[in-house]
């Protein structure tokens, strides 16, 4: 369970590239980038398959396609559409409530059990991820924005749906992502063409940024995440989903995109903090077991 954890955990630091790699991107509008960017996480998962083992082809259950496809797609079509619907600051932390959604939704799963250092390390995180997001400020919720505000708040839903409901199949193989994002690249096009007007790369950087993109936080993310909510610790995945925006704000940070301050560092300790505590039973207890073993 701890491998799986680390692994699902990896999804947490390539999402932390995601703000750098989408501003390298150029204007690209979302749509078209998400269905690029999905793309080329397609092809990550076919490479993928030749270096697994063969296995014996499954009947996949309709429900399986409803929660990969609405949870990729769905995700990120309502994150576009609050976006445009609402200030970005209000959006985001609302958005950001997946992970704490997570913690307590596992309550709900066969075999789960939720402790009270879980949900205070979500809290905790939940505390840091304030900071991150708002710069230190206040918050404004305008009732005009009161559609971009619930279009955030499906994302945190459907996102933390999708990542407890994978959890009930956990037979269902991991490369059964390379689909789910083939048919996220292909509704992102179709909703490009109906809403956005087409903008290309002006570059090689820009390029290369949209394929580091595709490699990473849009690719290879997915399938680690997939890896880590099915076999992994969830409680403690969905407290150490805070560190995501620390992570990107620290690698904005090391770029010179971001000046370091008090603020970021409180939301450091606080986040960190949340994942330690969520952590608490797998860290030590692990350490208590190892220690017996030893007495013994």
């Amino acid at each position: 369970m701890a491998r799986a954890t680390l692994i699902g955990f990896s999804a947490v630091a390539m999402w932390a590239l995601l703000a750098l790699l989408t501003d390298a991107s150029g204007t690209m509008p979302p749509f078209q980038l998400s269905a690029i960017t999905f793309a080329i996480g397609t092809c990550v998962g076919f490479v993928a398959r030749l270096f697994m083992p063969a296995a014996k082809p499954e009947p996949i259950p309709a429900i399986v396609w409803v929660i990969g496809i609405g949870g990729l797609f769905g995700y990120h079509f309502f994150y576009f559409t609050a976006l445009r619907n609402a200030p970005a600051v209000e959006a985001s932390l609302i958005a950001y409530l997946w992970p704490l959604l997570i913690v307590l939704g596992s309550a709900l799963m066969p075999g789960e059990k939720l402790a009270w250092n879980h949900v205070a390390g979500a809290l905790l995180g939940l505390a840091g991820t304030f900071l991150i997001v708002t710069k230190g400020g206040g918050l404004a919720f305008d009732p005009r924005y009161g559609f971009g505000y619930a279009m955030a708040a499906v994302c945190a839903v459907l996102w933390s749906s999708y990542s407890l409901l994978s959890r009930r199949f956990p037979s269902v193989p991991t490369t059964i992502v390379t689909w789910f994002c083939l048919a996220t690249s292909v509704l992102s096009l179709v909703c490009h063409l109906l809403l956005e007007q087409t903008v290309w790369p002006a570059n090689a950087g820009q390029w290369l940024a949209v394929f580091g993109l595709g490699l990473m936080p849009v690719g290879a993310a997915f399938y680690a995440w997939d890896i880590g909510v099915k076999r992994g610790n969830i409680q403690v995945l969905g407290a150490a989903s805070y560190a995501a925006p620390l992570l990107s704000t620290l690698v904005l940070i090391v770029a010179g995109f971001a000046e370091p301050s008090l603020r970021i560092l409180a939301a450091c300790v606080l986040i960190t903090g949340g994942a330690v505590l969520a952590a608490k039973s797998l860290l030590f207890g692990k350490r208590q077991a190892v220690e017996n073993g030893a007495g013994a």
